[in-house]
C-alpha cells in the first residue's frame, strides 16, 4: 500500500478532510447510473486513493455523517499497520524480522494473513500476499526502462509463496522460513479496509451506506432511491470514460482489477501491472475481472486471482464459493464489442449497454 501525504491525514483528524455534502450521482467514473438518487457523501485520501462512505440524505443524515468518520478514521490506522512504505508499521516489522524469529501478530491482522493464505491456496497461487520481490523488482525495472532478465525473475520466484510463511495460529505469530521474504497485502488491504469500516457502521446502527475505496473495492449494504441495493457502473476497460454496465449491490462487496491504467511500454511491448506470482511475468489475457463476493477483502483478492487465472479457471472457482460471481472481460479477439462472460450473477442484477458489450453467460 502506497503511504499517503502527511497532511492529508492531519487534515482529516482536524475536520477539514471530511466533506460532507448532498449530491446527485456523477454521470461518468464507477460509482454511476441514471436511476441513482441523491447522496450524503463524507470522504478522506489513504492507501494513495480517496475513501468515501455514501449515506442516504434524510432527517438523520447530518448525525450519521459524523458518526461515519470514525470509520473513515479507522481506515488511518489499517493503512499504518498494513503498509509496506512506513517504518512504523506492523506488516515492515514482520518483513525484516520474521525469518530471524517468529513474529506475534495483532490478532486481527494475523486473521487477514490467514485469510490471505488461504485464498492463495484456493487459487493455487494466482493470488499470493508474498509476491513483494516480484513487485520490487518490476518496479525498478519499470524506472529503468527495461524488463527484467530470467535470472532476476527467478531469485524473486526464489523468495515467492506462502510455503515459506509459516501461521502459528495457537501463539498469532508468523515465521519466514528464509531472509529475503516479504508479505505485500496490496491485494486485499483495501477490502480488508472497507469490512473493517463496516463494522464500525454496523455499530453505530447505520443500516443504509455504501463504502468504496479507490472505486476499485465498493461494500453496500441496505438500500437506495428504492432500488433494493445500491447502482454501481462498471467502467469499459478499453475506454475508461464510457461505462460498460450497472451493477446492483445488495447487501454485497465489489472488487475490480484490470491493467488499463497502470503499465509501461518496453520497446513496443506493453506490460501491465498485475503480475502472474507462479511466473513472475504479468498476466496477459484478461482485460478486466469484477468480483462479487460477501466480504471485500475476499472480492478484492479474488478479483486480482481471476485477473491472473483467466475465465475457464475464474468459472469453476465461482462454482466453488458460496457467494461469488464474477464478470470476466478477456481481451477481444475481434471487432470492437467486448464479450463479457458472467459467473454466478444472477442476469436481473446486471444492466448492459449493449452497444459497447455482447455478454455471455457463465456455466
Amino acid at each position: 500500500m502506497s503511504s499517503a501525504d502527511p497532511s492529508d491525514r492531519r487534515e482529516f483528524l482536524t475536520g477539514r478532510a471530511l466533506r460532507p455534502e448532498v449530491t446527485q450521482t456523477e454521470t461518468s467514473g464507477a460509482l454511476t447510473t441514471p436511476d441513482a438518487g441523491p447522496t450524503v457523501r463524507l470522504a478522506t485520501r489513504a492507501m494513495a486513493c480517496e475513501f468515501q462512505v455514501m449515506l442516504n440524505p434524510g432527517a438523520n443524515s447530518t448525525l450519521q455523517t459524523w458518526q461515519a468518520s470514525d470509520a473513515l478514521e479507522l481506515v488511518h490506522s489499517l493503512e499504518d499497520q498494513m503498509t509496506v512504505y512506513r517504518e512504523h508499521s506492523e506488516l515492515l516489522d514482520i518483513n525484516r524480522n520474521a525469518a530471524q524469529s517468529p513474529i506475534v501478530v495483532e490478532e486481527r491482522l494475523f486473521g487477514l494473513l490467514q485469510q490471505a493464505c488461504d485464498i492463495c491456496t484456493l487459487t493455487s497461487g494466482a493470488y499470493d500476499p508474498t509476491s513483494q520481490p516480484l513487485v520490487s523488482l518490476w518496479r525498478r525495472c519499470r524506472e529503468d526502462a527495461r524488463v527484467p532478465t530470467d535470472d532476476e525473475v527467478a531469485a524473486a520466484l526464489a523468495l515467492t509463496g506462502i510455503g515459506h510463511v509459516a501461521l502459528d495460529a495457537t501463539a498469532g505469530s508468523v515465521r519466514f522460513d528464509r531472509p529475503g521474504v516479504e508479505l505485500n497485502l496490496n491485494g486485499i488491504g483495501k477490502g480488508y479496509a472497507l469490512d473493517r469500516a463496516a463494522e464500525v457502521l454496523i455499530d453505530k446502527e447505520i443500516s443504509e451506506w455504501l463504502l468504496h475505496g479507490g472505486r476499485s473495492s465498493v461494500l453496500a449494504r441496505g438500500d437506495h432511491n428504492g432500488l433494493g441495493g445500491w447502482p454501481v457502473g462498471i467502467g469499459n476497460p478499453l475506454f475508461r470514460e464510457t461505462r460498460l454496465a450497472t451493477l446492483l449491490l445488495k447487501d454485497q462487496a465489489m472488487g475490480t482489477s484490470g491493467s488499463g491504467t497502470q503499465f509501461f511500454r518496453v520497446e513496443g511491448r506493453r506490460f501491465g501491472h498485475i503480475l502472474d506470482p507462479r511466473t513472475g511475468w504479468p498476466a496477459e489475457d484478461m482485460l478486466s475481472v469484477t468480483v462479487l463476493a460477501p466480504s471485500a477483502a475476499q472480492a478484492d483478492a479474488l478479483a486480482t486471482a481471476f485477473f491472473v487465472l483467466g475465465v475457464e479457471k475464474a468459472q469453476k472457482c465461482c462454482d466453488t464459493l458460496d457467494g461469488v460471481g464474477a464478470i470476466l472481460i478477456p481481451k477481444p479477439q475481434r471487432g470492437r464489442h467486448l464479450r463479457p462472460v458472467v459467473a454466478g450473477i444472477p442476469d436481473e442484477q446486471i444492466f448492459w449497454d449493449t452497444e459497447q458489450a455482447r455478454p455471455d453467460a457463465g456455466d
